[in-house]
């Protein structure tokens, strides 16, 4: 399957219309009347998909649901699609992280060609969070010490200095740093401190701590 398009439209005869011609492109797709129905039925981002959203909903305004969902921290792409357009509310949009704001009636080809755009970046979102998640299940495989020592190896510290920071011997501390490399797979300080950039801890010339 292509992907899940989310349509968001309170127009029944459109979303019904826009269905058939993503289903016919090889789409799957899930219809929403209103914002707030998507809300409490929050799509599966396991998966390549986008949301194609309305402007002028009742209740909840598509740029209100785009702003919502950036607040839960979703990754969908979102392409507007609407009969109402005013430059203020496409750039607003557009800032905020939307695919695209297209002005209804849209021709299928302009229409196809903007979802496949958004798949194809939610694809390479769902790569990229695929392996930050195996970083830190790697990450998480350390022991509290092996942690420590870590935090410390990709500060710069040498094991003369991580030895008197954690209060073990230099010896102990080698032992240590082998099975981080080990565990976070990895055969050179580059390619550790390379991925502590990735996973969030810190690296550089920190000031010396015990804890980690």
């Amino acid at each position: 399957m292509a992907g899940t398009v989310h349509v968001v439209d309170d127009d029944a005869s459109f979303r019904s219309a826009i269905e058939r011609r993503l289903k016919m492109a090889g789409y799957a797709v899930s219809t929403y009347p209103s914002a707030q129905q998507l809300l409490d039925q929050l799509p599966d981002e396991s998966e390549p998909g986008c949301i194609l959203l309305d402007v002028r909903i009742p209740d909840l305004s598509g740029p209100e649901l785009q702003d919502r969902l950036s607040q839960l921290g979703s990754t969908l792409p979102i392409v507007f699609l609407t009969g109402y357009a005013d430059v203020p509310t496409t750039v607003r949009t557009i800032k905020a992280g939307a695919e695209d704001f297209l002005t209804k009636p849209v021709s299928s080809e302009h229409l196809l060609r903007t979802i496949e755009r958004a798949m194809a970046h939610h694809r390479a979102s769902l790569g990229v969070k695929q392996k930050l998640d195996a970083l830190r299940a790697l990450e998480a495989s350390l022991t509290p010490r092996e942690r420590q020592v870590f935090e410390l190896v990709v500060q710069g510290k040498i094991n003369k200095q991580i030895a008197r920071v954690l209060g073990a011997t230099e010896r102990t501390i080698k032992a240590h740093r082998h099975r981080v490399m080990e565990k976070m797979r990895v055969q050179s300080l580059a390619e550790l401190v390379s991925i502590a950039d990735r996973l969030g801890v810190p690296t550089g010339n920190s000031p010396e701590h015990g804890q980690g």
